[in-house]
């Protein structure tokens, strides 16, 4: 059954089924031919209770906030600040490119939101001033990945709801990991132009008096970063409430830079039924295919299969490391994370490792599968924004980076203090 399951899952992608579709035809696959009772019969108690939640109501919420800040103008602020701040270091703008994506992460949630924006302003500029098309890409495709780190982040509110773990302390957990790889980005971006200059764009040089006037642009992104972050730090508002006052602080930033029309609006709601109308199917359709598979005891045939490898506690944990690289290659990372979750956390917990811990681990794979072809989403977002040159050159752009999100796991498994220090277990 598990080769069944395995195989059915892959075929159903390859043939570019929407992944929530997908996991609800291979659930009902299982009831067919593997359940001795009718699954099918708890459809509807399956849908409802999946997604009857006071927490995903953060999801269309952060969404929206993302998408008012993106058509006030916040993200090409942000960026031409960066840009004066960063343009002495060796790469110029593709560490305006990581800074932007990092603090652009910490108010959209979503890792395809942040590429997509970041790249929409950014690609510009690389042709403008002769960049390197490979690292420029590759730099905006990984820094994006930070946008499920960073919170508020969308998945770590699916893992949280899956898990019945905290989201606050997934939140604070991710911001030390999260900071760490944004400069590990830059590290290696300095250290490649350091080596071969001609990858890094000409060398430019701004005056303290135009630094510190772009300082107030970015004050709008640390105002909701720090109200979202310390009314949950302070346990004075839930997730779902410090989402809800993000979105009326976008609302007044907005109005303040006169982008709140009736445009403006149309397009950022539109953008959050879209997104969350995706992100809610297939959270559903993994609920009703975790329902099968625990009908159908695959889960424990998993759990047998690993047990029998007799491997210890770090052991198991490389497997399942190797397998959450092997899958990114091929699923969809929101599809990986919640069809993998119920089988592989119980495992972990068992094996006496944090929960909270494991679910930035997690997030730090798919970070990876993010940007590793072929089914990469942020390569793809970035490709289709710089609208000439070839797929392949943000492929290879992306290669330095992954190394370093190989770097952070290691970090991460030799001290889990890194994730836990904001989050204690």
């Amino acid at each position: 059954m598990i080769t069944y399951v395995a195989i059915g899952l892959a075929v159903l992608l390859a043939l570019s089924i929407p992944v929530g579709a997908a996991l609800f035809i291979l659930g009902f696959g299982l009831d067919v031919f593997f359940s001795p009772l009718p699954l099918m019969r708890g459809l509807g108690q399956m849908v409802y209770s999946s997604s009857d939640s006071f927490l995903l109501i953060a999801i269309p919420l952060f969404v929206l906030l993302g998408e008012i800040l993106v058509r006030a103008g916040i993200a090409e602020r942000t960026y031409a600040t960066l840009d004066t701040w960063f343009s002495w270091l060796p790469g110029g703008l593709v560490h305006a490119n990581i800074g932007t994506a990092t603090m652009f992460s910490a108010t959209s949630g979503s890792s395809v939101a942040t590429a997509a924006t970041v790249a929409t302003v950014a690609m510009p500029q690389a042709e403008r001033q002769g960049y390197d098309p490979k690292l420029f890409a590759g730099a905006i495709a990984a820094g994006g990945t930070l946008g499920i780190m960073l919170p508020p982040s969308i998945n770590l509110i699916v893992y949280g709801f899956l898990t019945q773990t905290s989201v606050p302390q997934l939140f604070m957990a991710g911001i030390i990991p999260g900071l760490m790889m944004a400069i590990g980005f830059m590290l290696i971006t300095t250290l490649i132009c350091k080596i071969k200059p001609s990858l890094g764009g000409p060398s430019r040089s701004f005056t303290w008096r135009q630094r510190l006037a772009g300082l107030p642009h970015l004050l709008p992104v640390f105002l909701v970063f720090a109200v979202i972050i310390g009314s949950i730090y302070r346990g004075w508002a839930t997730p779902t409430e410090a989402a809800a006052i993000g979105v009326a602080m976008a609302l007044v930033i907005a109005a303040f830079h006169g982008a709140v029309t009736v445009a403006n609006m149309r397009a950022a709601l539109l953008g959050t039924i879209r997104t969350t109308s995706m992100v809610m199917f297939v959270i559903v359709g993994a609920y009703f295919l975790n329902y099968a598979l625990g009908a159908t005891g695959l889960g424990r045939q998993l759990t047998a299969f690993l047990n029998d490898l007799g491997l210890g506690p770090y052991g198991m944990l490389l497997v399942i490391i190797l397998m959450y690289i092997a899958l990114g290659f091929f699923i969809e990372t929101l599809a990986l994370m919640i069809a993998t979750i119920p089988i592989v956390v119980p495992i972990v917990t068992d094996l006496g490792f944090d929960k909270v811990w494991f679910g930035i681990l997690m997030i730090v794979l798919i970070e990876m599968a993010l940007i590793t072809p072929p089914v990469g989403l942020n390569l793809y977002v970035v490709q289709g924004a710089r609208k000439n040159g070839r797929l392949s050159e943000v492929m290879i752009g992306v290669i330095p980076f992954v190394f370093v999100m190989l770097l952070m796991v290691a970090l991460l498994v030799a001290f889990p203090r890194i994730a836990l220090f904001f989050a204690p277990a």
